[in-house]
């Protein structure tokens, strides 16, 4: 095993925000970031074969960063990397509280983000395998998520938000098939559905952050599922789309689903 030293000074050569000039503000939020089990954590990535190089941020978010990075045949990936700090800890807890499979878990911040990031990845390969469009999850470690890049070389997929949509009633369908089919096919809730959490892509949306996202047989399930739609009816009639009434939405997700 190579020394700190070594594979920092590999690392220098391949992540690119480790190479740059900023201020100290940058890079006390790259420090956030970058830490030295995180940097770690990608140099296996690289040695595994799964990453060359990191390049640039993709976007910035509560809990942590996407970047984009390619593998040695300049195939793209993105990958999002959680913060470590208390903030992230405190808003990944709120989700968690009474959850059984984090028992143990919510005093010790390290251990509970990699649990996050660990959960993380299987929701994604639990939508996925049921052909609910997302990020392919490729692998993890710690707190470090590689998946399906979303977009081009002259960047990533827009969101929802800010995307020009051909035909919105069209996308409008669709996106409620993410809480239908993500609910009776994947069981699954995600919680936190809205115009920032799906890209477009080729005239198509495609879920993402999905860390939060819930089993169908959460107590507080039916909560959960009326906000994810009033969040995409509110969006879409801002839009002039003729939108269906929440209830109908809820009881055709609610009604029929298969049991785990």
């Amino acid at each position: 095993m190579p020394s700190y030293d070594e594979i920092y000074a590999h690392l220098e050569r391949h992540v690119d925000d480790l190479k740059t000039n900023k201020t100290g503000d940058e890079r006390q939020t790259d420090a956030e970031v970058f830490d030295k089990q995180t940097l770690l954590v990608i140099y296996d990535f690289m040695t595994a074969g799964y990453v060359d190089s990191v390049h640039y941020t993709i976007s910035t978010g509560k809990e942590g960063n996407v970047f984009y990075v390619t593998d040695e045949d300049d195939e793209p990936f993105a990958l999002k990397i959680f913060r470590t700090s208390t903030s992230t800890f405190k808003r990944v807890s709120k989700y968690i509280e009474g959850d059984p499979r984090f028992k143990g878990l919510c005093g010790n911040r390290r251990k509970l983000i990699y649990a996050w990031t660990n959960k993380e990845f299987k929701n994604l390969q639990r939508y996925h395998v049921n052909g609910i469009r997302v990020p392919e999850p490729i692998e993890f470690e710690k707190n470090c998520l590689l998946m399906e890049y979303i977009g081009d070389k002259n960047g990533p997929a827009p969101q929802l938000k800010d995307a020009e949509l051909k035909r919105p009633n069209m996308t409008y369908k669709e996106c409620i098939s993410f809480i239908v089919d993500g609910y009776k096919k994947a069981h699954l809730i995600h919680g936190d559905l809205s115009e920032y959490n799906i890209l477009m892509w080729k005239d198509k949306p495609v879920l993402i952050d999905c860390g939060q996202a819930l089993t169908s047989d959460h107590f507080n399930a039916k909560d959960f599922l009326m906000r994810d739609i009033n969040n995409i009816n509110r969006f879409f009639k801002n839009k002039g789309v003729d939108i269906i009434d929440p209830e109908e939405i809820l009881e055709k997700t609610m009604n029929g689903s298969e049991k785990q």
